[in-house]
């Protein structure tokens, strides 16, 4: 790429923005289109379950104002907050650089500086900027600014509470007053009642009773409706706006002005005294029951998002840390690069870092999913918000803020929640031109009802075209996908599975066959003894002897005869002339002994005999084994094996992903020899073996030339170019690495079972979104004709059968009160249908990992490992 070719691309930015006012599907597709048409937006995907738009723009082109601007035109609300510091030392600080620092922290749209009053005031979209980040660039250019902790502004959650508490409020108020409408429209029946008012003086009391029901209880939708008609627009708003007037209008009519509609006397003329029907409590039980759904919605909707709430929760607030000399405790933020923290039992770790002295037992089970505590001594990495259990040390930070582990989690995690799969387009498109269509059908409804029904026509035709509004509106639609992926991603992330997108979520579940690497992701990527075979010596003394020559030793097998010594506790003696012999082996005195340790060809060459251990060195070599044969004093003395040991878990990772009908391939640059073997132990029959790093792309580029969709698993490193090659990268990773950009599913504890475990989460959850968009279209496609009147031919002549005249009337038109229930119901089933993913639990899930020895086919380790 030219110098040009790269001043002339454009500086992308990704920001996710607050969107209040959005009520379905329809409004998604509004606030998506009115961004993506506003210059210099790339790409724009809007989630109605967060509430929240995810934009990415050329931040040189356009400003944030823009994207808010754009949003505000659409009829909606981008919501702002604001965050008010006190400036220290304000007579020393220039308000220009100051303005200028903040003003350049990603979407701050305005700040305000008032240094006579040491006060900084920087506004921005809610949620879009972290205060603590404006404190540390502010510090970064030598100012200190401190927030005000009861000045600034609300992040959405409090006036999420208010508005959840305010429906709460206006649906019980709603639906008292409904349902106390109903039981007035029957006074007739209620001797009493007849005896204390007539019956203009009742249904008077029914107006003045449902008329703060409209006003107050239904401004929302008035509110949302007259925001889009003023911008030409019509989303659910509209539609419930348009049934519970026109009913409220009606009956208000009825009430006040009877004879407008003479000839229309109904089922109660004689009570009424020859006067038309009244729907009041119609209207008041239908805005009831749309209250009550958005109440629930709202309630699920936090339920739906716990897991980014829980993760957010977990991190600690102040860290001990040592300075110039002294543990002081200061808040997590002011934790730098570097310095030394002192970590107790029982505490949470502040950040992450790097133990330097000091030991413990660290429970990572809320970073990994692991439920046992992992050993920390002096070199471990440790991780930010994890739980120290027994010891104390001492760890230099090396990572924090938004650099940590958990920020890294709760980062994906949000943005795969805040993702689409690609069968949303389905509702997204339905959704885009249902409310006009549905408008229209109401109006033709309404028309031909008026002109051919029967008795009553006009109240029969206004009925209907309630019916209708009210029990077509798209909410479900808008819910059905994404409360499915936050719930699933949401699941996956406690398990330590991170899903990158909703995307990789659908792709996943139609995986036909999985590639592993094997070093590192099959095996566990480090040489380890297994077997030690000797002629005179006890095996400890062997031991020791060997491991002292090694321990001068850098290859990798030397290592790893020196980590078993250390694991058996064995002290080793001192050593003098050690020499190495590249490609061959090494030799050196210990004890008084000359040892020589080495290949075959090594000890040819040396004139050591070998052929008392040949024969059990053949054996080794037959399982794929490195073999080390060792003399003393010029005398064969006995052999080690040494072997990159199957990883735990990894055969029954294998065998569950064969249970779900997937091929498992095996993919190595390792001899055929050894590939076999590793992949006899695991149950793997397809095995691509030396293949170079740069031809493992090609490898997988085979596999899916026939369309079979396939799944990379490897370390997220080595094997990149694999990953982005398949269809779906799975990269094994470990706490320190959960973003690998290669990949689309990360599993952070490096457990290969946890590989079927994701799979099954993306088949359950879209099974439960397909579950979701069929009962959100049933109750649309079937209920929509049958509130335009499709069963009147059955019941013209008969009449409804007693028991269903409340549901269908006289003639089998839709009650518009049920229809709101429908309606409300749908959007409910839906959210506690994606809820239901909370409980998944993988069929033969990974839990508690067997001892190492229990690996079928894999060699015991020596006694005492």
């Amino acid at each position: 790429m030219t110098t040009s070719d790269t001043k002339d691309r454009p500086e992308i930015e990704n920001l996710t923005l607050a969107v209040g006012g959005m009520t379905c599907a329809s409004c998604v597709s509004r606030v998506e289109r009115a961004l993506k048409k506003v210059p210099g937006v790339d790409a724009a995907a809007v989630n109605l379950a967060t509430e929240k738009a995810t934009v990415s723009f050329d931040s040189e082109t356009i400003g944030v104002d823009d994207l808010l601007e754009a949003i505000e035109n659409a009829g909606y609300d981008p919501r702002r907050a604001s965050s008010i510091f006190d400036v220290a030392a304000a007579e020393l600080v220039d308000s220009e650089i100051l303005r200028d620092v903040l003003l350049a922290q990603p979407g701050v749209t305005s700040v305000d500086v008032k240094l006579d009053a040491a006060r900084a005031t920087v506004s921005y979209p809610a949620g879009a900027v972290d205060p603590r980040q404006l404190r540390k660039q502010a510090a970064a250019a030598g100012i200190e600014i401190a927030e005000r902790q009861g000045d600034q502004a609300d992040d959405g959650s409090v006036e999420r509470q208010r508005e959840t508490q305010t429906l709460k409020r206006k649906w019980i108020v709603a639906g008292s007053v409904g349902l106390f409408l109903m039981a007035a429209g029957s006074w007739q029946e209620l001797a009493l009642t007849r005896d204390l008012l007539s019956v203009q003086e009742m249904l008077t009391l029914m107006f003045v009773l449902g008329l703060p029901v409209q006003i107050w209880a239904g401004a929302q939708f008035y509110r949302g409706a007259w925001t889009m008609l003023r911008h030409r627009a019509a989303d659910m708003n509209t539609l419930i706006a348009l049934g519970t007037t026109t009913a409220f209008v009606y009956s208000s009519l009825a009430t006040f002005w009877p004879s407008l509609f003479s000839g229309a006397e109904l089922a109660f003329d004689e009570a009424l005294g020859a006067r038309p029907p009244v729907y009041f409590e119609t209207a008041a039980i239908i805005i009831a029951l749309i209250l009550f759904g958005r109440w629930l919605e709202a309630r699920a909707k936090g339920s739906t998002s716990a897991a980014i709430s829980r993760l957010l929760q977990l991190g600690a607030k102040t860290a001990r840390v040592l300075r110039n000399g002294d543990e002081v405790d200061l808040p997590v933020d002011e934790v730098g690069p570097g310095d030394i923290v002192v970590v107790r039992p029982g505490e949470k770790i502040p950040v992450d870092g790097v133990v330097i002295s000091g030991q413990s037992a660290v429970d990572e089970s809320m970073l990994t999913g692991e439920s046992l505590p992992v050993e920390k001594t002096e070199g471990s990495a440790v991780y930010g918000a994890t739980l120290n259990r027994v010891g104390t040390f001492r760890l230099s930070a090396t990572r924090i803020g938004a650099e940590s582990a958990l920020s890294q989690i709760i980062r994906l995690v949000e943005e795969a929640q805040g993702s689409k799969a690609p069968i949303q387009r389905v509702a997204d498109f339905v959704a885009s031109i249902f409310v006009p269509i549905v408008l229209a059908i109401a109006a033709v409804d309404f028309i031909v009802w008026a002109l051919v029904g029967p008795e009553g026509a006009i109240i029969y035709a206004t009925l209907n075209a309630v019916a209708i509004l009210i029990v077509a509106c798209p909410c479900a639609l808008g819910l059905a996908t994404p409360t499915a992926i936050m719930v699933g991603t949401g699941k996956g992330a406690e398990s330590g599975i991170l899903i990158r997108s909703g995307a990789a979520l659908e792709t996943a579940q139609r995986i036909c066959t999985v590639v592993f690497d094997k070093t590192g992701t099959i095996t566990e990527g480090k040489p380890r003894v297994t077997d030690i075979e000797t002629l005179d010596l006890s095996e400890e003394d062997f031991l020791r002897l060997v491991a002292a020559a090694e321990r001068g030793s850098e290859h990798a097998l030397g290592e790893a005869v020196v980590r078993e010594s250390q694991a058996r506790g064995i002290d080793l003696p001192d050593v003098e002339d050690f020499e190495a012999v590249p490609g061959r082996g090494l030799g050196a005195s210990v004890s008084g002994r000359q040892l020589l340790i080495g290949t075959k060809r090594f000890m040819e060459e040396s004139n050591v005999d070998l052929s008392r251990v040949l024969a059990v060195a053949e054996s080794l070599t037959a399982e794929a084994k490195t073999v080390i044969f060792v003399s003393i004093d010029r005398e064969a003395a006995g052999v080690l094996a040494i072997a990159d040991t199957i990883k735990v878990g990894a055969r029954e990772a294998v065998s569950a992903l064969r249970a779900q009908g997937i091929d498992v391939v095996l993919l190595t640059g390792d001899n055929f020899a050894t590939a076999r073997s590793i992949a006899s132990q695991v149950g793997i029959d397809d095995v691509l073996a030396e293949v170079l790093p740069d031809q493992k792309v090609e490898k997988v580029r085979s596999l899916q030339a026939n369309g079979t969709v396939v799944a990379m698993v490897g370390d997220g490193i080595n094997d990149a170019p694999a990953l982005a090659q398949s269809d779906i990268g799975i990269a094994i990773g470990t706490g320190a690495d959960v973003a690998v950009e290669a990949s689309d599913i990360t599993l952070m504890r490096g457990d290969t079972r946890d590989v079927a475990t994701a799979i099954s989460l993306s088949k359950a959850t879209m099974r439960t979104i397909r579950q979701n968009l069929f009962w959100a279209f049933f109750y649309n496609v079937a209920l929509i004709p049958v509130a335009a009147g499709l069963l009147y031919p059955l019941f013209s002549e008969t009449g409804v059968p007693e028991g269903l005249g409340f549901i269908f009337g006289r003639f089998g038109f839709l009650n518009p009160m049920l229809a709101g229930a429908a309606m409300a119901f749908s959007s409910v089933s839906v959210m506690a249908n994606s809820l239901r993913l909370r409980s998944f639990r993988a069929a033969g899930g990974s839990g508690p990992a067997p001892a190492p020895a229990a690996v079928a086919g894999q060699a015991a380790p020596a006694a005492g490992t």
